[in-house]
């Protein structure tokens, strides 16, 4: 009797003779190609060489990314699915790609004949499997891609497109995500997930109606004509390309928690695995990293302390002392800056020897809002710095740090950047700024990290992705709470210097990330 919950048809990679090709009419898998299981998930492995500070450095042979495609008719739970997953990975850095936004743009002619739903949107011919390869590989070398936004109402893109970032798992959905041959060659997971027809035209009725404006008589009739044909020449021939086969979509738990196993024991292997909560135990008992530079603790700095964490001191007291300590701060992380020797000649006219810069240039970013607070100490020390920013905020659904502004000068690739944040308690935001750096080629070794406060967990957290970024604070802190927390901690550092309310649940990182 077979087993409904997870059937796992482990093929691994396709050989060579017997790739899926763009219409579907692969030949079918031969028995010893194929084992059903209902255990876990092993699959084929990946060697465990990738290097954690590479994940966004640009192309390398050595895969380091995860990409997982999910196939499925239309209206099968292939989202609801790739959520679930999402939710159950709790990794930082997951990034849901939709085959839907890849659909072509219409001639007039096709415009008029998709307003009278007689063009077909489920033929493999109605997807840019070219922009879609190329974004997907992209991705997969922790490169940012430019993403189509497709508008169901129009028949059209969007005239803005989504900037999106490397990610640690990709996961990409769509009907045809199995009919592409250079396609397949990208995916590491393949995941197929089989519903009832008859559940899927309800469900496809349901959201063509409410979401897409479409009248029930051609939503019926686009499925007989296309939607059904379609799903049976071309989408369910390539179940047999999948590792995985979920029956009954979403509501199957079971699936979900073996797939979400196999790709933790991928990410693992690829040292790509952030979870927070190990994340916190796992540097417990271990040295800070030699990267990291913490200010000498005189008694003028544990001073400026006492006065900053103290719950009762006053806000201009706390930006007085802050600015202080920035200052201290900011010039402790210049000397970390290349130099070489400049000879001079005196007023006395006697050679002196002194050093000076040895680089293109410098420039300040900092992680709104609070990170933007040391600004006025950087301009002050170092003459015409260049500025950027970057705006990352926490996605309250998935718990991912999200990038919502940046602004970097041009060139950036050729300067050393002092990246500033206020607070660092788990580093996903910092992380995530140091990515985005990375993409606009800037090189690991020429990133300074410059925070008032940091907790261990933040150090070891940005020095194991990224070991060539020089760490510099005033003090580190022991301890996160359960909530992420620095403790002791200074509280929310952007609430008291600009003086705003924070919520009961705020977090050191997140509440600086919310707003600016």
């Amino acid at each position: 009797m077979e087993v409904e919950v997870a059937k796992a048809l482990w093929t691994g990679s396709s050989p060579p003779s017997t790739p899926a090709c763009r219409h579907g009419n692969e030949p079918p898998a031969s028995a010893n190609q194929s084992l059903r299981c209902c255990g876990p998930v092993r699959g084929p492995s990946t060697p465990p060489d990738a290097h954690p500070g590479t994940m966004s450095t640009g192309p390398s042979p050595k895969k380091l990314l995860l990409l997982v495609g999910l196939c499925g008719g239309s209206a099968s739970g292939k989202t609801t699915v790739a959520r679930k997953i999402i939710e159950a990975l709790d990794v930082p850095w997951v990034v849901l790609l939709s085959m839907d936004s890849f659909y072509k743009v219409l001639t007039a002619e096709q415009q008029l004949l998709a307003a009278n739903n007689d063009y077909n949107f489920d033929h493999p011919d109605a997807f840019d499997f070219s922009l879609l390869v190329h974004t997907l590989r992209k991705l997969k070398q922790g490169k940012s891609v430019k993403i189509p936004v497709y508008d169901f109402t129009t028949h059209g893109r969007q005239k803005e497109w989504k900037t999106v970032y490397g990610a640690s798992v990709i996961i990409f959905e769509g009907i045809m995500s199995f009919a592409d041959k250079e396609l397949l060659k990208l995916l590491d997971m393949k995941i197929f997930v089989d519903t009832d027809s008859d559940i899927r035209l309800v469900r496809r009725l349901r959201r063509d109606i409410t979401e897409r404006g479409r009248d029930i008589e051609g939503v019926i009739k686009q499925y007989n004509k296309f939607v059904k044909p379609a799903f049976e020449q071309y989408i369910e021939p390539t179940m047999r390309l999948a590792d995985i086969v979920v029956p009954r979509g979403g509501g199957n738990m079971v699936a979900i928690d073996l797939i979400v196993q196999h790709v933790h024991s991928q990410l693992e292997e690829r040292k790509l695995r952030w979870d927070m909560a190990a994340l916190a135990s796992a540097h417990q008992a271990q040295p800070l990293p030699q990267t990291l530079s913490v200010l000498e603790n005189t008694p003028q700095v544990r001073g400026m302390h006492t006065i900053i964490r103290n719950k009762e001191t006053s806000r201009d007291e706390f930006i007085f002392y802050s600015k202080r300590l920035m200052r201290l701060l900011i010039e402790r992380a210049l000397s970390f800056l290349p130099s070489q020797v400049h000879i001079v000649q005196t007023p006395q006219g006697e050679d002196y020897e002194g050093r000076s810069f040895h680089g293109k240039g410098i420039t300040g970013v900092s992680i709104l809002r609070a990170g933007e607070t040391m600004e006025p100490a950087l301009r002050a020390v170092c003459k015409d710095v260049r500025i950027g920013k970057i705006l990352i905020q926490t996605n309250q659904d998935t718990g991912e740090p999200e990038l919502h502004y940046l602004r970097l000068p041009k060139d950036i690739g050729e300067d050393h950047v002092i990246l500033t944040d206020c607070t660092v308690s788990t580093g996903a935001a910092a992380m995530m700024a140091i990515r985005v750096l990375l993409d606009h080629d800037v090189q690991e070794e020429k990133i300074l990290l410059v925070s008032l406060l940091m907790a261990e967990m933040g150090v070891h957290s940005v020095a194991y992705a990224f070991p060539q970024v020089k760490i510099i604070t005033t003090a580190v802190d022991k301890k996160v709470n359960d909530l992420f927390h620095i403790i002791p901690g200074i509280g929310n550092f952007g609430d008291r210097y600009f003086g705003t309310d924070a919520p009961p649940d705020w977090s050191d990182d997140d509440m600086d990330e919310q707003s600016c």
